[in-house]
């Protein structure tokens, strides 16, 4: 790829990653809960959902996709489910010596890395983009294996840094609220979020 057609890329995906959505609002709320416990796993499945987006829309694979769009419904609907699950145990989450008992909302890597990654996998937002408004920047047919290491590379760069970005930001804003009650606040604001945005993609 030419340099050119790979800055134009990284420009419009920057602008799709860091525009707020179900996934912004995730790592926020996530945040906000948690700090940034386990961030890396977190993180992590964002990154390899859209790099599996990316790999099906560039493959050809969007026929494929659309054939097994039961499957995406599923992945959709657990990962749903996921969220409003953790989203009950951050509402339930007490609260005491002004910090969040670690213990009541704790989660294994491999579960952080499961929501964002069923999350991304089931939201229309980054299955519009790599299928619809990535083709504008990126001929599909002169993609060849170096072409497609590039591009890896580059989500890679621009997708951790805004994410972690943001959730850096939330937990800053969570240090300065430091009594139980304003903890207990933005617990429960923080699930309502991460529900609102379950019910979202399990809707569409």
């Amino acid at each position: 790829m030419t340099t050119s057609n790979l800055l134009l890329f990284a420009g419009i995906y920057f602008i799709a990653v860091a525009t707020p959505g179900p996934g912004v609002a995730l790592v926020i709320s996530r945040a906000l809960g948690r700090g940034l416990d386990g961030l890396p796993w977190f993180i992590a499945g964002f990154v390899v959902g859209d790099l599996t987006l990316m790999t099906i829309a560039i493959s050809g694979l969007a026929i494929i996709a659309h054939t097994f769009d039961t499957a995406f419904r599923l992945v959709r609907v657990a990962g749903a489910f996921y969220l409003l699950w953790m989203a009950w145990k951050m509402w339930r989450a007490p609260v005491s010596h002004m910090e969040v008992q670690p213990d009541a909302i704790r989660e294994s890597p491999l579960n952080a890395f499961f929501s964002s990654l069923s999350l991304t996998l089931g939201n229309p937002k980054p299955i519009t983009f790599f299928l619809s408004i990535m083709p504008l920047a990126v001929d599909f047919n002169s993609v060849n294996l170096e072409a497609y290491f590039e591009l890896v590379a580059t989500m890679i760069v621009v997708i951790a840094p805004v994410l972690v970005g943001w959730a850096v930001l939330a937990d800053r804003a969570r240090k300065v609220f430091r009594s139980e009650r304003a903890l207990k606040n933005i617990n429960r604001g923080s699930a309502t979020v991460m529900a609102g945005a379950a019910v979202a993609i399990a809707v569409r």
